[in-house]
C-alpha cells in the first residue's frame, strides 16, 4: 500500500469518526434541551437542536475536547419562540441558557 492510500484511508477513518460523535453529541444535546425544559414546564419547540459552533476546549482533568454549542428553541405558551444554548465539552454538559421567559401560574 503506497502513502496516498495510507493517507486517503486514514482521512476516512477520521471524518468517520467525527461523523459518528457528531451525531451521539447530537442525541445528548437534544436530551438535555428537551429534559431542561421539562423541568421547567416549557414546551420544547420541534423537537430538535442545532449545532451553531464548534471549537476545543480542556475538560475537568484537562485533556482537550471538542467544544460544541447548540442552539433550541422553547415556549412558555405555545405563542412565542425563545432561543436557548447549551454547550456540550466532550460528551458532559458545560453551560445552559435561555432567554427570559414568562413565568406562568
Amino acid at each position: 500500500m503506497d502513502t496516498a492510500s495510507l493517507l486517503l484511508l486514514l482521512v476516512i477513518a477520521a471524518l468517520g469518526w467525527y461523523w459518528f460523535n457528531s451525531l451521539h453529541a447530537l442525541e445528548i444535546a437534544r436530551k438535555i434541551g428537551k429534559r431542561a425544559c421539562d423541568e421547567l414546564d416549557l414546551q420544547f419547540l420541534d423537537d430538535t437542536v442545532a449545532g451553531i459552533k464548534l471549537g476545543l476546549g480542556r475538560d475537568h482533568s484537562g485533556r482537550r475536547a471538542l467544544r460544541r454549542t447548540y442552539r433550541f428553541e422553547f415556549s412558555e405558551t405555545g405563542n412565542t419562540r425563545r432561543e436557548g444554548h447549551l454547550v456540550l465539552l466532550g460528551d458532559r454538559l458545560e453551560s445552559i441558557t435561555m432567554e427570559p421567559y414568562q413565568i406562568l401560574p
